[in-house]
């Protein structure tokens, strides 16, 4: 064997254990036991360690060293392993440990904190896990920008300071647009009721719709919608609320992005860095695209209007253009994961602005209520009813997850890019989603983006599929003429 091969040998194992890590979180989600709690916060920290001695191995190095790259796909394959066996040599193990630890422990302080809307109890160990994180970005960066080094963990060769630059060209037009649609009258919202059960199978009829395979997955509720796993294990969950269908319905359709992102993956990749997306922007573009630009497209939404006459009988919008609007009101509402596609990623630039603040010692945790209060007031002109609705309402930072949350608003641009080219390609798109049918669409997205898993940069990714660096504009051009047409600006 070649130090390639078995440097390869000894990182499929790797990936298999990072599965079975993933797993553990999938299920504490999912059907673990209330008062599991203690004990998987040790069975998470045992993986942590475990994962942490094998990524920085002396034989990693070694193999590193001597293992030559015959094609683009080993390049890549030496690029993650190199790139984590750096960063991870630079944690110490009992700071990793600890890390997995304790964000166990505050995923469920979070959560009962969140159920009983008490700040004060979620504080304390909020506390613990941003210095955690500070200690773990500090020996990470050096003498670099500690949020850099975290924010490069989900997006590799983004900064804080590109982002807020390209956030800064988004805002102003965001906030001009949001302010036209509000200052018009609102379409019809849905009323009534609607049966958990009748939900569910109908957003697992979407699930299928988009290309996700229940042979390699399985639909599960949970609190927070979220995607876990790759390869042959690709798991979902998402949420049903009687009064907002919607709520389950684009849940899961997002989180079916995220699956067939890596289901789409080329098999040959199987437990390989390679084998996996290749960042938290670039799979947000996918749940982005299919939940939005296609999910929420007036074609799209037409064949949805059927289903729901299908399954609910009259539900009080009268015909497809009025449920085309519906889907898409624009409305004042707190929470980020139900906003509507104008002011969805001004919730992403609060967040992202108080955890960089966080990270660098300018914002205590103890101010991070009233600072998060405050912003979200002067972008939204309302005020936070109730903490559910505003600093407990994200299950991120209890799970360490710092430098995350710019990731949706890159996905946003990326899946922007992503889907003029998708029109390009497909002049004929709107028919096949008309009937139901996103086949073509995730054929295209496959092919152009999915298979190659990490193969390239995220960057690269997004240029290699639409023949251009991604940027802003086709994200603003594609709001301002869908929400310009649906409220007659």
């Amino acid at each position: 064997m070649t130090a390639y091969d078995e440097l390869m040998a000894f990182q499929r194992e790797t990936e298999a254990l990072g599965q079975i890590a993933g797993r553990l979180g999938w299920d504490q989600e999912t059907v673990m036991p209330e008062r599991a709690t203690p004990q998987r916060a040790e069975e998470h920290g045992a993986m942590a360690n475990i994962l942490h001695a094998r990524r920085i191995d002396p034989r990693v190095g070694a193999w590193l060293e001597k293992a030559d790259a015959t094609d683009d796909v080993a390049a890549a394959n030496l690029r993650h392993i190199r790139r984590s066996f750096e960063r991870t040599a630079k944690v110490p193990a009992a700071l990793a440990a600890e890390l997995a630890r304790t964000t166990s422990l505050a995923h469920r302080v979070w959560a009962q904190a969140r159920a009983d809307e008490d700040v004060a109890a979620f504080l304390p160990i909020l506390g613990k896990v941003v210095d955690l994180r500070r200690e773990e970005a500090a020996a990470i960066a050096g003498n670099a920008d500690p949020y850099d080094a975290l924010l490069d963990d989900y997006e590799p060769g983004a900064t804080g300071a590109s982002l807020s630059a390209m956030f800064d060209a988004l805002r102003p037009r965001l906030v001009a647009l949001r302010a036209a649609i509000l200052d018009r009258p609102a379409p019809a919202q849905l009323s009534g009721t609607y049966d958990d059960a009748t939900q569910l199978a109908l957003s697992e009829k979407l699930a299928a719709v988009f290309g996700y395979s229940l042979d390699h997955g399985r639909i599960d509720k949970a609190v927070h919608p979220f995607s876990s796993g790759s390869g042959l294990d690709v798991r979902i969950t998402t949420r049903t609320n009687p009064t907002d269908p919607f709520n389950c319905f684009y849940s899961t359709i997002h989180e079916v992005g995220h699956a067939t992102y890596e289901q789409g993956i080329d098999a040959a990749h199987l437990l390989t860095p390679v084998g996996q997306g290749v960042s938290m922007g670039v799979h947000e573009s996918q749940s982005r695209i299919y939940e939005n630009q296609l999910g929420r497209s007036r074609a799209f939404t037409g064949w949805l209007y059927g289903q729901m006459r299908d399954q609910f009988g009259d539900f009080g919008i009268a015909d497809e253009n009025a449920f085309y609007a519906t889907v898409n009101r624009v409305s004042d509402g707190f929470i980020r994961t139900e906003a509507d596609e104008v002011q969805y990623n001004l919730h992403v630039l609060l967040r992202f602005d108080l955890e960089r603040a966080l990270m660098a010692g300018d914002l205590a945790v103890a101010d991070l209520e009233a600072a998060w209060n405050d912003r979200f007031k002067a972008d939204f002109g309302y005020a936070v009813d109730k903490p559910s609705n505003g600093v407990l309402q994200d299950v991120h930072w209890s799970e360490g997850l710092f430098g995350y949350f710019p990731t949706y608003t890159l996905g946003n641009v990326y899946a922007g890019c992503l889907h003029e080219a998708l029109r390009k390609a497909l002049p004929d798109l709107d028919d096949q989603l008309a009937k139901g049918d996103a086949g073509p669409a995730t054929a295209w997205l496959r092919e152009n983006v999915q298979q190659f898993g990490g193969l390239r940069t995220p960057v690269a990714t997004i240029a290699h599929a639409t023949g251009a660096a991604p940027d802003e504009g086709p994200l603003l051009a594609y709001l301002e003429d869908k929400f310009s047409g649906i409220y007659g600006l």
